[in-house]
């Protein structure tokens, strides 16, 4: 990547490192070699069932890692993941983190055709299309916490292009419309995590410490991600695409403004003081949104660059020398500050490797 501004310049002094250290992460050898080393640290260190909600985050990320790469060793570690799975979701049916790692078995059939990695994931959908909600059904949504629009939308949209079935992104439609409706702040441009942190009419409701709503970066990092990766699937003439499209530029329009001066997200966004330190996870899924909007000519390049290129830098700052990805924030439902550089979880690397796949395009 060329660094073409004195603005630029200024980031990376004021941030602590060289501008050639900087240029440096910006190189494919570098992004490449580091994509590597991440994926094949947490491939090595195995934290949850294979079909886990947090995998199927993970998994996402080696695939992209992969296309980047091309290494066998990915695929091969991809194979076996399904394999041992038997290319099957996880046992709720109508619970969207259950179907996470159906994503990758998707991208996975598109390359080798071979039907065993699919039908599972055709016959969950076929039932949750006639059997919507029995399970996990909260406040009249089926997802009714915005971790699930990073989980089941960009399934139904990968089901729907692979299957030439259009009846799943109708599915995917009206459930992700319902979350909307609850839980997307109109004034914010944010996703509240789930309805415990809506502020009722006498303004009664979790706080932070400083009086601000409570949104969580990861929980919209989640959201973000799920939009991209479900804009990658959908038709250019869907209906509804201009309705996910809006959402997505909201939420990149806001976060911009919540990037703190170390380039990272803290895991409060709207409380940054009360949460020191950034926070990978989140982080991550925000740079892999934005460096995607930009590659896609959907953000602005001017506007949006300088901070994506701040947030790899600082990300990379993360990662130690054996790949793994620090400053996680452990499993939660809302901003946590019990994490530290030795904290890592499967959804860090990641959304690591998602960020790295389009930095290297850029």
């Amino acid at each position: 990547m060329r660094f073409r501004s004195i603005a630029i310049l200024f980031i990376l002094v004021f941030a602590g490192t060289s501008f050639a250290q900087s240029a440096d992460v910006f190189k494919r050898k570098y992004i490449e070699s580091k994509m590597l080393l991440v994926a094949k640290w947490q491939l090595a260190n195995p934290k949850h069932d294979l079909w886990d909600w947090t995998n199927g985050a993970f998994y996402a990320g080696v695939f992209a890692a992969y296309e980047t790469t091309r290494s066998p060793e990915l695929m091969n570690a991809m194979l076996e993941m399904g394999e041992k799975n038997g290319w099957k979701p996880g046992a709720r049916f109508d619970h969207a983190d259950d179907i996470a790692i159906d994503q990758t078995y998707i991208d996975l059939y598109q390359i080798k055709r071979d039907k065993k990695m699919l039908q599972p994931t055709i016959d969950v959908a076929e039932r949750l299309k006639k059997e919507t909600g029995d399970q996990v059904k909260k406040n009249g949504i089926t997802w009714w916490w915005c971790d699930a629009l990073f989980m089941a939308p960009p399934t139904l949209a990968k089901l729907a292009k692979t299957t030439g079935d259009r009846s799943y992104l109708e599915l995917n439609d009206r459930l992700f419309q319902e979350t909307y409706d609850r839980l997307y702040n109109k004034d914010e441009h944010l996703y509240a995590r789930d309805a415990s942190y809506l502020i009722n009419e006498k303004g009664e409701g979790k706080l932070e410490a400083n009086g601000k709503k409570v949104f969580w970066s990861r929980g919209n990092g989640w959201v973000a991600g799920g939009l991209v990766r479900l804009l990658k699937e959908l038709p250019k003439n869907h209906p509804k695409r201009e309705f996910y499209l809006t959402q997505y530029k909201e939420i990149m329009e806001r976060l911009l403004t919540l990037q703190q001066p170390d380039g990272l997200w803290r895991s409060s966004l709207l409380d940054p003081a009360s949460y020191p330190g950034g926070e990978a996870s989140g982080s991550g899924f925000h740079t892999y949104a934005m460096a995607w909007g930009v590659n896609n000519k959907i953000l602005d390049r001017k506007r949006f660059t300088p901070a994506i290129e701040k947030a790899w830098i600082a990300l990379n700052e993360l990662v130690h020398a054996d790949g793994m990805v620090g400053w996680t924030q452990p499993i939660g439902a809302d901003p946590r500050r019990n994490f530290t550089a030795d904290s890592w979880e499967v959804y860090g690397a990641g959304a690591f490797l998602l960020a790295g796949s389009e930095i290297v395009k850029l």
